[in-house]
C-alpha cells in the first residue's frame, strides 16, 4: 500500500509542478502569440507587495557570494554581493500571504554610497500571476526613501513587460529588511 500511495504522490507532483512554476505554452504557441501581437493591446498592470530579506539566522534568505579585495576597507563594503531568494507577501508581515519570491543578485557598486546593482526577478506563483515573471535591472541607493527601478521585461501573463517599480523600506535592522514594491507594468 505504501508503494502505491508514493507513486500516486510522485505522479500527482510531475503534473502539477508545471502549473505551479511556468507557463504550459510551447514553442509553437509562444510563435502564434507574437503573429497576433500587432492586434493585441497594451494593458497597465498595478502591482503592491512586500519583499523580506534576511541576510543571518536561521530564517537567512541571503547569502553573500563574493567580495572584492577592497570590500572591508570601504565605508560602502564595495563588491560585497549577495545572492537571495526571498519571500513576497500581501503583507508587511512574513507570515501573510505568500505570492512569489524575489529570486537575483545585489552587490555594493558604488565607493560614495550604499548603492547595489540589482538583477531581481519576481516570481508570481500564487493568483492570476502564477507561473509569470517580472525582470528588474538597475541601481538602488538602499538609504534613499523611495527608489526607482527599471522593469525590463517578463514571461507569462507579462510578456514584453517594461515599466516601473518603486521601492520603499518598510522595516531595516542589522539582519533583515523589508521592501513595500510598487509597480506599474507595461504589457500586452
Amino acid at each position: 500500500m505504501k508503494k502505491e500511495i508514493l507513486v500516486l504522490m510522485l505522479c500527482t507532483m510531475v503534473i502539477i509542478m508545471p502549473f505551479t512554476q511556468s507557463m504550459l505554452e510551447g514553442p509553437q504557441e509562444v510563435e502564434e502569440w507574437f503573429k497576433e501581437l500587432p492586434y493585441k493591446k497594451e494593458k497597465v498592470t498595478k502591482l503592491h507587495f512586500y519583499f523580506h530579506d534576511t541576510t543571518t539566522g536561521p530564517s537567512q534568505t541571503a547569502y553573500q557570494i563574493a567580495e572584492s579585495n577592497v570590500s572591508n576597507t570601504t565605508v560602502t563594503q564595495f563588491g560585497r554581493t549577495f545572492m537571495f531568494d526571498n519571500p513576497l507577501t500581501v503583507e508587511p508581515d512574513v507570515r501573510s500571504l505568500r505570492i512569489g519570491k524575489g529570486q537575483g543578485f545585489f552587490g555594493a557598486a558604488s565607493f560614495e554610497e550604499p548603492r547595489f546593482l540589482m538583477n531581481l526577478n519576481f516570481v508570481f506563483t500564487q493568483g492570476k500571476y502564477n507561473g509569470s515573471t517580472l525582470q528588474f535591472l538597475g541601481t538602488n541607493p538602499i538609504f534613499h526613501r523611495v527608489r526607482e527601478m527599471s522593469i525590463v521585461g517578463g514571461t507569462g501573463v507579462f510578456r514584453l513587460a517594461r515599466g516601473i517599480g518603486s521601492a520603499q523600506t518598510f522595516f531595516l535592522n542589522d539582519t533583515s529588511s523589508i521592501v513595500e514594491y510598487s509597480l506599474m507594468v507595461i504589457h500586452y
